[in-house]
């Protein structure tokens, strides 16, 4: 029994700390798990960057309703889902997910949570467990399924490694570089393809 795992943010859907950078002015925001593997600090970075400049869950969420799934992202995901079980998982948190799930035919997600003042400040965020990833992975494995993960960031790599196959997708120049062991995709047909021969 198979399980496919995959990440939202740069694998599905653009960035969302990004788009929200350039909507907002704000060149700190780009920063992502690309950047920073430690997924704590940089969220404790954002959360001190929206305080300075009083912006909310408000703000960014109207940023998210004008961000669309990456071109073809969605096709892939519904044949995906036509032959296996999959999974998305993502270090994003469920107030930023779900608009974007929508435009996906509400798939599967596992993701965390923010909190949230009432006047809209997010005043930080609760993880669903640690290593989220890797610990999910892991308990799919103990429950009889064999995992197929993908994600293009530092923190895809542990569920990547620990996975029966893993494959980077649309990820940075250096952590092709630094695993090149893992093989790389820059095109949907082409993972779901690297996808259905793992099966």
């Amino acid at each position: 029994m198979n399980i496919v795992c995959l990440d939202m943010e740069g694998v599905l859907v653009p960035e969302i700390w990004i788009a929200f950078s350039e909507a907002s002015g704000i060149p700190e925001l780009r920063r992502t798990t690309r950047d920073e593997p430690d997924y704590n600090k940089l969220m404790n970075f954002r959360l001190g960057i929206l305080k300075e400049h009083k912006l909310g869950l408000k703000e960014i969420q109207s940023t998210i309703a004008k961000i669309d799934p990456l071109p073809g992202a969605k096709e892939f995901l519904d044949e995906l889902r036509s032959i296996t079980q999959v999974l998305i998982l993502s270090d994003t948190f469920e107030q930023f997910a779900m608009p974007l799930m929508k435009k996906l035919d509400y798939p599967t997600i596992f993701c965390n949570t923010l909190e949230v003042a009432p006047d809209g400040e997010i005043t930080g965020f609760k993880m669903r467990c640690e290593k989220s990833k890797l610990t999910t992975v892991k308990a799919l494995q103990s429950i009889g399924y064999e995992t197929i993960a993908s994600g293009d960031s530092f923190n895809d790599l542990a569920m990547i490694q620990a996975s029966k196959a893993g494959f980077l997708f649309k990820s940075t120049e250096k952590i092709k570089a630094d695993y090149p062991d893992i093989p790389a995709f820059e095109e949907f047909g082409d993972l779901l393809n690297a996808i259905k021969n793992a099966l």
